[in-house]
């Protein structure tokens, strides 16, 4: 099994966020990462039926985006939103999240 890469915290860049947030879906799993307040598995995160493929090329996005940080086991994966993004970029998620509950 490949290990799982994630950027570091100085690697997180703003547009490549925002870009990852652009799609709904995404924002969807974001949103529900954060009202878990830790990880949920990928089927728990989206919260539809949507074929693996798909999912798959969502969570990586965020995951290459620096958004969440994934961990394996056996062959279910658990994600959680990335521990340091609060402090490398403070409130954003929660001001995005705002708006879409409006």
């Amino acid at each position: 099994m490949r290990p799982i890469a994630h950027p570091s915290l100085s690697q997180i860049a703003l547009p490549y966020v925002l870009y990852a947030l652009s799609d709904p879906i995404r924002l969807e799993i974001v949103r529900r990462l954060k009202e878990a307040d830790g990880e949920l598995s990928c089927a728990d995160a989206t919260g539809a039926v949507l074929p693996k493929s798909t999912m798959s090329f969502h969570f990586k996005a965020l995951r290459e985006a620096g958004l969440i940080r994934t961990r394996q086991k056996g062959r279910t994966k658990y994600n959680e939103i990335h521990p340091g993004f609060e402090k490398r970029f403070p409130g954003l998620l929660k001001a995005i999240l705002a708006q879409i509950a409006d």
